[in-house]
């Protein structure tokens, strides 16, 4: 056993590096507050966590100034980015105060929800918050899907996967 390995997990590079290395997925979170306000955030902890009923994971760091928006019940669309998309990953990238229209200038459609499917995006889930998990600085949504929207024809491009060098920050 060496020395690293007897180091609390978090202390270790080794751990940080193995860490990032776990693919995910790129999305653009669009969610709506109780008044009916929307924003949207990129999203690149997102996973698959059920077949029946069709569930994922949304992983949203809890220093974001919507935080308290989430809930069950509360409605939010997936825009799944194509592999090689910068124009979408930096507009939302960037974050935006809460008196800022994040969809400005991005052409966008109303879901079934309202919320904006983005045309730029290669497909759109729907779904609704079905719980809520504490988990250290981030809060992990489980999302029960209600809708699917292939804004292109997913066949004609890849999704755009995100690989971190270090699994202990952004």
């Amino acid at each position: 056993m060496t020395a690293e390995n007897t180091k609390p997990a978090t202390e270790t590079p080794l751990l940080a590096q193995i860490l990032g290395r776990v693919p995910s997925g790129v999305f653009i979170v669009a969610i709506a507050g109780p008044d009916g306000k929307k924003t949207g955030l990129l999203a690149s902890w997102v996973q698959q966590a059920s077949f029946n009923p069709p569930q994922v994971t949304v992983a949203i760091n809890k220093s974001r100034w919507f935080i308290n928006w989430l809930s069950p019940g509360t409605p939010i669309t997936l825009n799944q980015i194509q592999k090689g998309d910068t124009l979408l990953f930096r507009h939302f990238g960037k974050g935006f105060d809460p008196d800022t229209d994040a969809f400005a200038g991005v052409d966008s459609t109303p879901g079934v929800s309202g919320l904006p499917i983005l045309q730029a995006a290669m497909a759109a889930l729907e779904g609704t918050v079905t719980s809520l998990l504490d988990a250290g600085d981030h809060m992990i949504c489980l999302v029960t899907l209600t809708a699917a929207h292939p804004v292109r024809n997913p066949a004609d491009f890849e999704p755009f996967v995100h690989v971190r060098k270090n699994g202990l920050s952004y």
